[in-house]
């Protein structure tokens, strides 16, 4: 295997790996969102979410590492065909923006909740 070929596969494995990182975090951010948990964890796993998704949007809504496999050779310059079915990469966009907006929605109504047990405890307690 020549040598672009490995760094193209390099790339592609870095892609699939760092997209089950960014997709783990996304789905501990929906669940502690369901479970009505907003904490420190749940906030850094939405800042690694939060950071692809800001990456994607500034490069014109295309994964970076997509220039780089097409500098290596990949006529498409895709870097999900090589773990992801092809359905799923290509509709990924469509799929995570729904689960952001939930996600999102989650964690207001878990902060305005919060926010109006913590105010009617306040009363309570006459401070």
């Amino acid at each position: 295997m020549d040598q672009r070929r490995l760094l193209l596969r390099a790339v592609k494995s870095f892609h699939t790996f760092a997209w089950f990182t960014i997709e783990a975090c996304m789905a501990y951010v929906l669940y502690t969102g369901i479970r009505g948990r907003t904490d420190r964890k749940t906030g850094v796993a939405a800042v690694v979410v939060a950071g692809e998704t800001l990456i994607f949007a500034a490069n014109g809504f295309h994964c970076p590492l997509t220039a780089v496999a097409r500098g290596l050779g990949d006529g498409k310059g895709s870097v999900t065909d090589i773990y992801l079915p092809p359905w799923f990469a290509r509709n990924l966009p469509g799929i995570h923006v729904p689960l952001l907006l939930a996600a999102a929605l989650l964690h207001w109504r878990n902060w305005r909740n919060h926010a109006v047990r913590e105010s009617q405890r306040r009363l309570l307690l006459g401070r």
